[in-house]
């Protein structure tokens, strides 16, 4: 910023602001394209700025109010002032040290006043004061703060490792919530299945039975309106004959049956040969008697 070039004339370049000396003090700004200087008048380019926007990224080491130390990276976009260059080429040095400086001093006073989580939360809340503490200094110095962009938060490693286990535990008991409401509603749909199969299987059972009294009745109707001199209660007794033998022909149709009815045996099956024979015998008396 201290150079001088004594010439007849000069280019500045585009984005770029040229500071004139007259005698060795500050006389105008020169504008980017052809300039001229009249060295016999004490004229000289003096330096050249740029306007365009620099970036600088600096990183920040403090701790927070729950005792975490945390490295910041933050990034500053900063740009001269065309109308102020003057005050950026004489008054500061070194612009990225002072700016950095200023930094350091927000944010170690912003940081300590927070919790970690609070700080994650919060970023956007320490970048706008580093802001605003940057444009009311580096203003006065001719330099213009664009963006301030807090670009990352990096724990220590072992509080970082605890933060993922935290984390991970808090997933797994909410996996765990989920899972254990899935098996009850699994359940309770299990429950509600079973029951409405029941409900119609009993209802099945009831109409079978329906259709077994119907027919029984319809059997035994025909049977007494054919067959004279036959009562209803033989014609009962003769099917519920019938329908044990088809039982017992089904029972040994079966070979993966394990259904045993007892006492079973030869004399029952005489008993009841005996009976029907006696039953028949019976009603051929009557009838004779009856003649």
């Amino acid at each position: 910023m201290g150079n001088t070039y004594c010439l007849l004339c000069g280019c500045v370049d585009q984005a770029s602001i040229g500071v004139v000396e007259k005698w060795g003090r500050f006389d105008r700004l020169a504008e980017p394209g052809l300039q001229f200087y009249n060295p016999f008048a004490g004229e000289c380019l003096a330096g050249i700025l740029s306007t365009r926007i620099n970036s600088l990224d600096v990183k920040i080491e403090t701790k927070t109010k729950d005792n975490v130390f945390v490295q910041m990276h933050c990034s500053i976009q900063y740009r001269v002032i065309k109308q102020n260059a003057d005050d950026a080429f004489y008054e500061l040095q070194n612009p990225k040290e002072q700016i950095q400086s200023y930094v350091f001093d927000v944010v170690r006073a912003h940081v300590p006043k927070m919790t970690l989580d609070e700080l994650f939360e919060q970023k956007g809340d320490v970048a706008q004061a580093v802001l605003e503490e940057l444009e009311k200094v580096m203003g006065a110095y001719g330099y213009n703060i664009e963006h301030i962009l807090m670009v990352d938060i990096i724990p220590d490693p072992y509080v970082r490792r605890a933060m993922n286990d935290i984390n991970a535990a808090q997933r797994m008991q909410l996996a765990s919530v989920y899972k254990g409401e899935a098996e009850k509603i699994l359940q309770i749909k299990k429950a509600e299945g079973e029951a409405e199969a029941k409900y119609l299987g009993g209802v099945g059972v009831a109409r079978q039975r329906q259709a077994i009294t119907d027919g029984l009745r319809e059997n035994i109707l025909n049977f007494s309106d054919k067959v004279e001199g036959t009562s209803a209660k033989e014609v009962m007794d003769l099917i519920m004959i019938t329908q044990y033998f088809d039982t017992i022909k089904e029972l040994g149709n079966g070979s993966k049956n394990t259904t045993v009815f007892l006492p079973h045996g030869p004399g029952h099956v005489r008993d009841i040969g005996d009976q029907i024979r006696n039953g028949m015998m019976e009603a051929a008396s009557a009838q004779v008697s009856v003649e």
